[in-house]
């Protein structure tokens, strides 16, 4: 017995030893922890297995155990969010048709790329807001180590109305339309908007999008108009804070977004016609607010090109697309809760930092519109407990860039490293 415990107490101590080699040091040129508007200088973040367990002043002094990695000469900063992007695909001229020529094991295969793409940009989380429900294995997927990609939380299907943004039977022929319901994410009464949201449940969910105006990109005329009365917006609404979900309501035109927000919706994407009266009704309620200004310059450009959309798309993405930026200050001017987003998907996947520009040229300070993308994204999606800021118990996501962004926001759209969950994928 004594000798059994002898080996046993050799094991133990074998593996502690093992325990204590996981500690990693990175050594941080400059810091920015996603909570203070301070730029930090000389810090070092400890990391063991996928935690930060201390963030320390000056260069902590490496045991002959630890990893050190050299970051003196970057800016490190917390894991970035996306909190709107479509990973499943991206725009192009064939996208209409591939509606009917990918089958879900082409669509998955390309969504791992994306996928890559931004985790490689510095994005650690991503809030994908509408698919075909791929999305909900690719998360999966990453999860399980399968493949790389960020954290992602998914709306799975977004719930729309007949012939609404989001309707996935959006301009074919009346063979191929059929009557899609709420199985489908479509819907016409309150009971079939509880029925969306469960079903979304069922599907493995974890959030709810919802398209409360017309949209740029779907093959249908109006862009703008309210496409929920209030009783089915209550209903999804309700239902959704029942289940635990955060809710996203798709809108560009204002009196639809007005009775999103009505209903407590959580946040509005897009925004592109908000009226000052609807802002207003935000911050009184709360609701946060995620611009998407990329994918308006990106349709705007692309809508100039012969051929690239469908020609009902055009007048709307040349309408709405060159309003969102200049709707955005306003909003950041009247005191709106805003979150980083860029509806990546409708531009290519892994361009998700261009985003830190446009708002920095709108108005916002650098360091605003990269808390935006940490602790802002993670309030949103209320996971601040693990997320959004380098400090001690915060799980293991950080990134770096070279230079200071603070001083040259450009350098956001080429991060260096990327840590997530403690894992080096990008040095």
């Amino acid at each position: 017995m004594n000798r059994l415990k002898y080996f046993l107490l050799l094991a133990m101590c074998f593996s502690l030893s093992q325990a204590v080699a996981q500690r990693t040091i990175i050594h941080c040129g400059k810091l920015i922890d996603g909570v203070s508007d301070n730029v930090m200088t000389q810090m070092s973040v400890i990391v063991e297995g996928n935690k930060i367990v201390a963030v320390e002043k000056g260069y902590t002094r490496a045991k002959k155990e630890d990893t050190v990695i050299d970051l003196k000469g970057k800016t490190v900063m917390p894991g970035l969010m996306d909190m709107h992007v479509h990973i499943e695909g991206e725009s192009s001229p064939a996208r209409q048709l591939q509606t009917y020529t990918l089958n879900p094991a082409d669509i998955a295969y390309n969504a791992q790329v994306y996928a890559g793409r931004t985790l490689m940009a510095g994005f650690t989380t991503v809030r994908d807001l509408g698919g075909t429900g791929v999305n909900v294995a690719l998360r999966k997927a990453i999860n399980a180590g399968k493949v790389q990609g960020p954290r992602i939380y998914t709306a799975e299907k977004t719930i729309a109305t007949t012939g609404g943004h989001g309707d996935p039977t959006n301009g074919a022929k009346m063979a191929l339309m059929g009557d899609p319901g709420a199985a489908e994410g479509v819907i016409n009464s309150e009971e079939e908007a509880r029925k969306a949201v469960r079903q979304r449940y069922k599907n493995g969910a974890d959030v709810i999008k919802i398209t409360a105006t017309g949209g740029v990109l779907s093959v249908a005329k109006d862009g703008q108009g309210p496409q929920f009365k209030m009783d089915e917006l209550k209903g999804l609404v309700e239902t959704a804070r029942e289940y635990g979900f955060v809710t996203a309501a798709h809108a560009h035109g204002d009196e639809g977004m007005r009775r999103a927000v009505e209903a407590g919706i959580n946040s509005i994407e897009h925004g592109t016609f908000m009226s000052e009266s609807t802002m207003d009704l935000m911050i009184e309620k709360g609701t946060y607010y995620v611009p998407t200004i990329s994918a308006g310059k990106f349709v705007v450009e692309k809508a100039q090109i012969p051929g690239f959309f469908p020609a009902v798309v055009v007048p709307k993405a040349l309408e709405v697309g060159p309003q969102i930026q200049e709707t955005f200050a306003k909003a950041y001017q009247k005191g709106v809760k805003i979150v980083f987003g860029t509806d990546a998907g409708v531009f290519p996947h892994g361009d998700n930092g261009k985003e830190f520009g446009y708002m920095v040229e709108a108005g916002m300070t650098p360091m605003e519109a990269i808390k935006s993308a940490t602790m802002m994204a993670a309030e949103l999606l209320r996971i601040t407990d693990d997320y959004g800021s380098l400090s001690a118990g915060k799980m293991a996501d950080i990134v770096a860039v070279d230079g200071d962004p603070v001083k040259d926001i450009s350098v956001m759209e080429n991060v260096t490293f990327v840590m997530k969950d403690g894992q080096v994928y990008k040095d």
